[in-house]
């Protein structure tokens, strides 16, 4: 009798759920909007699992019932005391034990890693950092990308305070000029850099997305203060996934580092300042892009959470989520 397994990853902005035999051949998948209960509450969680598990088992042709086990990833899963919430919220949408319950970056360990363990790193809007150790005893983790306060500061919008930081620097002749500043006078109208540091102030001017790509263009320009900037982001999430490699000891293991997160496109040097910072003390580190969407990681959760040995199906399941993906993009 063929088994099925579900995988979902629920982030941010969307919400993933993917269904696929014991193969590793994908059979069925949805997608939804945000089920971050800090987004929509619990309940909205409920619903929107029930909604993308219902659509991506009906293509599957199986009821969730059949289910044989279940992996999920969940924004907003960030400490041992939510997860009675999330388990019954999981419940409520009508999975049955087996269930694995994760934060989402230990997804993309999952679908990165070649041997399903290790760290992931987070960067996008914001950042965060997870790591498993090879037999998933313990997990290791940063506070969940809550920037400054808590030594978690290389997202995109961290890096757009950084680069701001060397604009008020020139303002105040604390630092040298930089590109940077015409840059920001240009994007936000402002007439010079008293107005915009009043504006920015008082609120006249907003920071915004477009802004972290020119930061990222003044750094391939060559600008010393952008660049510095790349380098400084490299180095703070090379620090994150330190104290992850500190946490699970593996300074004398080979291990890969599955990067997550648009920040990479933006410049190389941070990702070499960021292995540079990584293999200073855990010299066995592998960088490794994650090239396939984190819900491959939900369902070798799900195998995982039934008993199932997920290693031998990865590379089938690897393959037929792509070709999965590349088909919902045609239709």
């Amino acid at each position: 009798m063929t088994q099925f397994y579900l995988g979902v990853d629920v982030g941010g902005t969307k919400t993933h759920a993917l269904v696929a035999d014991e193969t590793g051949q994908v059979r069925g998948g949805a997608q939804g909007g945000t089920g971050s209960w800090e987004a929509i509450g619990y309940d909205g969680l409920t619903r929107v699992l029930s909604d993308v598990i219902q659509r991506a088992c009906q293509m599957a042709g199986i009821l969730p019932g059949q289910l044989a086990g279940s992996g999920l990833g969940l924004a907003g899963y960030d400490w041992p005391s939510q997860t009675e919430a999330h388990r019954k919220a999981c419940w409520d949408a009508g999975l049955n034990e087996p269930i694995r319950v994760v934060n989402d970056a230990v997804l993309g360990i999952l679908a990165g890693a070649e041997e399903g363990w290790g760290i992931s790193i987070v960067s996008g809007t914001g950042c965060n950092c997870r790591g498993w150790n090879r037999d998933h005893s313990h997990e290791g983790r940063v506070v969940g990308g809550w920037g400054e306060w808590s030594g978690e500061a290389a997202g995109g919008f961290d890096i757009l305070a950084r680069a701001m930081r060397a604009v008020v620097f020139e303002w105040n002749q604390r630092g040298p000029a930089t590109q940077l500043s015409q840059a920001f006078l240009r994007h936000t109208g402002a007439i010079d850099l008293d107005d915009l540091v009043e504006g920015l102030y008082l609120r006249r001017y907003h920071f915004d997305p477009a802004m972290v790509m020119l930061v990222f263009e003044i750094a391939h320009a060559g600008d010393v203060q952008a660049v510095e900037v790349m380098r400084w982001a490299g180095e703070q999430l090379g620090g994150m996934a330190l104290g992850v490699v500190n946490q699970l000891r593996l300074r004398d293991q080979s291990f890969d580092v599955v990067l997550i997160g648009s920040i990479y496109d933006g410049h190389p040097l941070i990702q070499s300042a960021l292995e540079e910072t990584i293999q200073r003390e855990a010299p066995g580190a592998r960088l490794v892009r994650l090239a396939v969407p984190p819900v491959v990681g939900g369902v070798l959760l799900g195998m995982e959470a039934a008993g199932q040995e997920f290693i031998p199906r990865r590379s089938r399941l690897v393959e037929s989520t792509r070709a999965f993906f590349a088909k919902e993009v045609d239709r």
